[in-house]
């Protein structure tokens, strides 16, 4: 079954894990219109979680996506189409219209393997609601075999549309990717497959390429590579890279001119020594996260130390 690849923007979802959604209508637009002209397939908008679920009392518009207030922002739907994420237990029914009534086309459900279960309810509810839908499984490099096989088995059995593999941690090298994405074709064969990765090693625009070439057509990306920690694959980087007559890079590069030169000197994102060493180590980036918040920002040498040490080890088992 061959499928062609689409590019899915993440910029505004997974960038807004940097400046907590601090994006401005104006920045939207002209990504979602730059997106469009660039021939992107998807742009994803945001979260569509619950601020009543979540108890957030500060309004965040990219965070809690409101149906009405996408309609003032996109007016008119141009080439992009629009996806959404949301996570397990902070999404409310109530929120989700019909597909015919609402800007968005995708939305996708990011969940660990242990509640894939409850993962496929709210897919299974998307897609009757007429949503094409995906289910990221995050921190794959984590994840006993035995649990994805049974995980697997009701994946195969949902109406998901797309599965993808998340190298949440930005851990995976090439080798690790093309081992994932054989593995999730043999148990998964009737499913499309997807790849969103992360920067800590350098290896997220190599990685992404690998996962295109066995067969993956859901290729997650953000602009100038805006994404939580070491950012994700560039989506001027596909842009250029991917031989199709649709993509197109100067509207890319003139978002990336116009916004994104100013974000980059406000907000860190990217490769950056702390995020590499928790990638090697295949942990989460939150400590290093927290650890460039702090005085001791550049004592990578302190840092190293700090979370290679038994106790550290320990430490972060535990949680």
């Amino acid at each position: 079954m061959k499928h062609s690849t689409s590019i899915l923007d993440c910029t505004i979802r997974d960038g807004g894990l940097i400046n907590n959604w601090d994006f401005s209508v104006e920045f939207v637009q002209d990504l979602y219109n730059g997106l469009s002209e660039a021939g992107v397939e998807y742009m994803e908008i945001g979260y569509k979680n619950s601020a009543k679920l979540l108890n957030a009392t500060e309004p965040n518009p990219w965070r809690f996506l409101d149906d009405n207030f996408l309609k003032e922002i996109i007016p008119n739907k141009k080439f992009t189409k629009l996806s959404a994420l949301v996570d397990i237990g902070r999404v409310d029914a109530a929120d989700i219209l019909p597909r015919e009534q609402s800007v968005l086309d995708m939305i996708r459900v990011a969940c660990y393997i242990r509640e894939v279960d409850k993962g496929l309810e709210l897919v299974q509810m998307f897609h009757d609601l007429g949503y094409e839908t995906s289910l990221n499984i995050m921190a794959l490099s984590s994840v006993p075999e035995h649990q994805l096989i049974e995980a697997f088995k009701m994946v195969e059995a949902s109406p998901v549309d797309v599965v993808y593999i998340v190298d949440s941690f930005g851990s995976l090298d090439p080798a690790d990717i093309e081992h994932q994405v054989k593995k999730f074709k043999q148990m998964i064969p009737n499913k499309q497959l997807g790849i969103h990765t992360h920067n800590n090693m350098q290896l997220a625009f190599a990685n992404t390429l690998t996962a295109m070439r066995n067969g993956v057509s859901f290729l997650d990306s953000s602009v100038f590579g805006m994404g939580r920690a070491a950012g994700n694959c560039n989506t001027e980087l596909l842009v250029t890279h991917i031989q199709k007559p649709t993509y197109e890079l100067k509207p890319v590069l003139g978002v990336i001119e116009k916004h994104m030169l100013e974000m980059r000197q406000k907000w860190e994102w990217g490769y950056i020594i702390p995020y590499m060493i928790s990638g090697t180590l295949n942990e989460h980036p939150r400590v290093a996260m927290a650890y460039r918040a702090s005085d001791e920002r550049n004592q990578f040498v302190n840092f190293y130390d700090k979370v290679t040490s038994p106790e550290a080890s320990l430490a972060l088992e535990s949680k």
